[in-house]
């Protein structure tokens, strides 16, 4: 079992910066596939980045692309998501969660859906005020 602990939430002004962090238990961090997903009060839960075992592929909502940076650390079990030039509609609670291990070829697409990841963080709180 994989346990995962987000860090690095609070309080920001729009047009301002914040770095998620997400701490893996499992020695087997590197074998997943990882992303981030949130949920403001109210709504859906929403995919926001995802990132491919290796590092070498990243895949972000359009809500997000070009301001958000997923990254990760296979040394150190910890996946990051770099938050730039925030707006007040990004306040949600963020989580990270864990791909099963992937057998054979999935799109960019796969990973949208939360139903396809399986452990999951508790979550860390980002409000941003306008």
């Amino acid at each position: 079992q994989v346990q995962l602990v987000e860090s690095g939430g609070g309080l920001v002004q729009a047009g301002g910066s914040l770095r998620l962090s997400c701490a893996a238990s499992s020695g087997t961090f590197s074998g997943h596939d990882m992303g981030w997903f949130r949920q403001a009060p109210g709504k859906e839960r929403e995919f926001v980045a995802a990132i491919r075992r290796s590092g070498g592929r990243t895949y972000y909502a359009d809500s997000v692309k070009g301001r958000f940076t997923i990254s990760r650390d296979n040394a150190a079990n910890t996946l990051y998501l770099q938050m730039n030039s925030l707006k007040p509609e990004d306040t949600a609670v963020y989580y990270c969660a864990t791909v099963p291990q992937i057998i054979g070829y999935v799109s960019g697409s796969y990973y949208y859906s939360g139903n396809h990841y399986d452990y999951w963080g508790q979550g860390t709180q980002v409000t941003v005020s306008s």
